[in-house]
């Protein structure tokens, strides 16, 4: 996972509220085993709709995407954090969002930032013209303008995102406690180790 510290750039000014994750990604973009490409079919009843803002060239590889209220509610899918990826999406500001997008968004590398509603109107109209800049290690997302919101962040999520680590990733950072704890393991319960029964 590529760890998260900074996303600035031009930012998608969607805004529409309860955006499920059908609508992120829909169903019949399932079947694939991959995680690449998911990002053509991202948005996809959006992208059918004339002069939609995904396919509008100022916000051509745009890392930020601005939402509304309850971003990533519906299906647990982990397909819909996939798809945004692949769209280059590194980062979602909204006022609130699902549960399960949130961990979902949080375990492939993407920061969800939520702020409230007067202020993601105010970013919603300085993207449609400047960038925007996102700030983790000292939560605080940034505008042209002198704008700057402060967001909190649990903790443990800052510090795997500051430093991409993954489940997997975090599970190989404790390597050195895992080996001495399968050699003492080893020692002194050899029966596990072997399979048989311990002596009487």
């Amino acid at each position: 996972m590529q760890p998260v510290r900074q996303v600035e750039g031009p930012a998608i000014p969607y805004g529409a509220k309860n955006v499920d994750t059908d609508v992120i990604i829909p169903a019949h973009w399932l079947k694939t085993v991959t995680r690449e490409g998911l990002g053509k079919g991202a948005f996809e009843t959006v992208r059918a709709e004339p002069g939609n803002v995904f396919d509008d060239p100022a916000y051509s590889d745009a890392p930020i995407l601005i939402a509304g209220d309850n971003f990533g509610c519906g299906s647990s899918r982990e397909h819909a954090a996939w798809a945004l990826l692949d769209l280059g999406i590194r980062a979602v500001v909204a006022p609130s969002f699902s549960d399960i997008f949130s961990g979902n968004a949080f375990k492939n590398g993407i920061l969800a930032v939520a702020l409230p509603q007067d202020q993601i109107d105010r970013l919603l109209v300085v993207a449609k013209d400047q960038p925007i800049a996102i700030d983790l290690e000292n939560q605080v997302v940034t505008t042209p303008y002198q704008d700057r919101f402060t967001f909190e962040i649990d903790p443990f999520r800052k510090q795997c995102l500051l430093e991409g680590l993954d489940e997997v990733g975090l599970t190989l950072a404790r390597d050195e406690a895992i080996t001495t704890y399968e050699s003492r393991q080893a020692r002194d319960m050899p029966w596990l180790a072997h399979g048989t029964e311990r002596a009487a």
